[in-house]
């Protein structure tokens, strides 16, 4: 059978893939894109999407609680686990169609398949009917990553979960042990914490949240050790001992090693790229721990190859991969786009609290040099904070003392997933602490507190 010629073939259908699909189509490309599981990838299947459905309900649950706080009443408040996870699944399964939606008005051709590169400008999809062959000038790979397993303290989904067992909990833990503190892992153990499960976390590191400034690492410590969270840092797991409804973890850190019980291990240890089988080394394509290695437009010194998203390293973000995405479709177009910025790129952990952060944290802002000017305002002096009953957090910004570039911008506390945008925008302009200064934001808004924080960096906040 002749092989089937386009002019862009996107191997992966996640949120750089079928976004990257989109804007080449868009530029008038002819397009396929393959798929081997669900359209969408993890990220709206099972991992950003279902999870932030299922912190909704534990939020709402955690809210049922304090309903006395706001002159409410509730009484025999309980939760329905498989009903949060159906809601969660439906939530999901929506957004995948869209997206099947999304590929048809396109004119983007959907191959549900898995792909290698038998040689360069070619792919082999093998199909449930048998195997398709196309050809493109270009290609462009996203196929994603998935959990590093560490030897001994593999998933059996049983007794030890990856992010994929929890997002359809065969059960409700009564005794949870999440090894990793970054996004995945305290997002985990802030769900199933707040619907009553005794969660301990385990972190390697000096703290948790690892990646953030230390001020919020400490802050959302003691957020979390008030909720119940046992946590424990420069800890790490030696073993898992499996019997039937019960593990038992043995912990080492600087006092030694401790055995504890658990009837539940969500491990939370960090992604490896999805590199294998299909033909990359063949190519001749560099391979560094898992991923594949890039310039700044994403090409991989094979001609007409890309690769994009986790696969072509941190930050492992969906929305860093759909921009990269958009950046290769118009490279290969013809036009001249922008380079991503990885420092102007924000991330966002929706355990309660929430945390928020984009650029450089204080510690790394000093190593790199930078004399810095550092303002804070905390959640207690905000109004619209106070009426919403959401008092805890802070929000933090860094700048340059010599010319008030913003080199940072830090939070903890509610909805600051949705308030660092502000902040992406204002770097993204090159803003100045002045310009900030000058901004009017409305009030009542917690809004607000980004502009005290910035006042407070130059001695002018005015709410505290």
């Amino acid at each position: 059978m002749a092989a089937q010629t386009f002019d862009v073939i996107v191997i992966g259908a996640g949120p750089g893939g079928y976004v990257a699909a989109i804007r080449a189509s868009q530029l008038g490309l002819k397009v396929a894109i393959v798929e081997r599981e669900n359209l969408g990838g993890i990220c709206l299947n099972w991992g950003c999407i279902p999870t932030k459905a299922m912190l909704r309900s534990a939020e709402v649950f955690h809210l049922m609680h304090r309903a006395a706080e706001f002159g409410l009443s509730v009484t025999g408040a309980d939760f329905d686990l498989n009903a949060v996870v159906a809601r969660s699944r439906g939530v999901a399964k929506q957004l995948s169609g869209g997206i099947g939606h999304l590929m048809k008005k396109n004119k983007v051709t959907v191959f549900m398949g898995a792909a290698t590169l038998p040689k360069a400008g070619a792919v082999s999809v093998k199909t449930d009917k048998g195997t398709d062959e196309l050809t493109a000038k270009s290609i462009i790979l996203a196929t994603g990553a998935r959990a590093r397993e560490l030897p001994g303290l593999e998933a059996d989904g049983d007794l030890v979960w990856t992010y994929r067992h929890a997002l359809q909990p065969k059960r409700m833990p009564k005794r949870l042990l999440v090894i990793g503190s970054g996004a995945i892992g305290i997002e985990f153990a802030s769900f199933f914490n707040t619907l009553g499960a005794d969660t301990t976390v385990v972190e390697v590191m000096d703290r948790v949240l690892p990646v953030e400034d230390a001020e919020i690492s400490a802050f959302a410590k003691k957020a979390f050790v008030k909720q119940g969270m046992k946590i424990l840092e420069k800890t790490t797991v030696k073993k898992l001992d499996r019997s039937p409804g019960k593990v038992v973890a043995h912990l080492e850190n600087a006092a030694g090693t401790t055995t504890q019980e658990f009837d539940t291990v969500i491990s939370a240890v960090g992604i490896v790229g999805n590199i294998e089988n299909l033909g990359l080394e063949a190519l001749g394509v560099k391979i560094d721990r898992t991923h594949v290695v890039t310039d700044e437009f994403c090409r991989t010194g094979i001609e007409g190859l890309y690769a994009i998203g986790d696969i072509a390293g941190a930050p492992w973000l969906a929305h860093k991969a759909s921009h990269e995405g958009v950046m290769v479709a118009e490279l290969i177009a013809g036009k001249h786009p922008h380079p991503i910025k990885p420092n102007s790129i924000a991330g966002c952990t929706y355990c309660h609290p929430q945390v928020a952060s984009v650029g450089l944290t204080e510690a790394r802002a000093k190593e790199a040099g930078f004399d810095i000017k550092v303002g804070r305002f905390p959640f207690i002096g905000n109004g619209k904070a106070i009426a919403l009953g959401e008092v805890e957090g802070f929000i933090k910004t860094i700048f340059d003392a010599k010319t008030g570039e913003m080199l940072g911008a830090h939070m903890i506390g509610a909805e600051v997933t949705e308030l660092i945008q502000g902040y992406v925008v204002a770097r993204g302009l090159e803003t100045t602490e002045e310009d900030l200064m000058n901004t009017v934001f409305p009030h009542p808004t917690l809004s607000e507190m980004m502009h005290e924080s910035v006042l407070d960096a130059y001695g002018r906040a005015l709410h505290i």
